[in-house]
């Protein structure tokens, strides 16, 4: 997976993260809404960060582990949730270091579009997940990657692009790459997932007062694409192997 140096910034980051338009007012409540009920489910957060998704599980009634690449994010996780909280570092480039049929959801909010190749991550949602189980997953949506941010091209050719982030004063480069839309459906029907929902969400309503610009801008323009896949149950006819 490639590393963008969240250590050198994860407490700016942390703190815009908790509550600025697009990830407190935007992303989050999306896949919380994906998520819907929770209560005594068994859900890995994957690409946790400092944590704000898993805390919202939580009080769902959720039973939450966060893995983060960044060990700095999951320091911060800690602080927040508890030294008790079930939290790991770990690159979702690598096997993950839970037992097979661990989790009823595994939520990736934001990370897949850090993958060149989201195959063997995916295979390890499927893993990783039990029958029937679900997967959430955000990420940039193609209009903006192959558009707004750096044109590109040819759609249907994957490609990398850097851009500049600065947060509390630090600038840091941050890499992605950009998948054509059948090139992200194809990924998770390839993996076993059947799509459920895909979702291009409007922003929650109570933003409009609080982020004028942006929530007339995220109103009319996409930012973020949405999908919630599922794993077919035993002995459904057509599950694969």
């Amino acid at each position: 997976m490639q590393t963008n140096d969240y250590d050198s910034f994860a407490e700016a980051y942390a703190a815009e993260n908790e509550s600025n338009f697009v990830n407190a007012c935007y992303e989050r409540p999306a896949v919380l809404a994906l998520a819907g009920d929770v209560s005594g489910r068994a859900v890995l957060d994957a690409g946790c960060g400092a944590g704000p998704l898993t805390a919202a599980l939580r009080e769902r009634g959720a039973t939450v582990t966060g893995l983060d690449i960044s060990a700095e994010m999951i320091s911060l996780a800690r602080r927040r949730l508890g030294s008790d909280a079930d939290l790991h570092v770990g690159d979702l480039g690598d096997p993950l270091p839970f037992a097979d049929a661990s989790f009823d959801v595994v939520t990736a909010s934001l990370v897949l579009h850090y993958l060149e190749d989201w195959a063997p991550t995916l295979q390890e949602f499927r893993r990783v997940l039990r029958p029937g189980g679900r997967l959430i997953a955000s990420v940039d949506h193609p209009i903006v990657a192959y558009t707004f941010r750096q044109p590109w091209p040819n759609y249907f050719t994957p490609a990398s692009y850097t851009f500049t982030w600065t947060i509390g004063g630090h600038s840091a480069p941050m890499k992605f790459w950009r998948k054509s839309f059948g090139a992200m459906t194809g990924a998770f029907n390839d993996a076993g997932f059947r799509l459920s929902v895909i979702s291009e969400p409007q922003p929650e309503p109570s933003a409009r007062e609080l982020f004028p610009d942006d929530f007339e801008r995220q109103s009319s323009t996409p930012g973020f694409l949405f999908f919630l896949v599922e794993l077919p149950p035993i002995g459904n006819e057509g599950e694969r192997p």
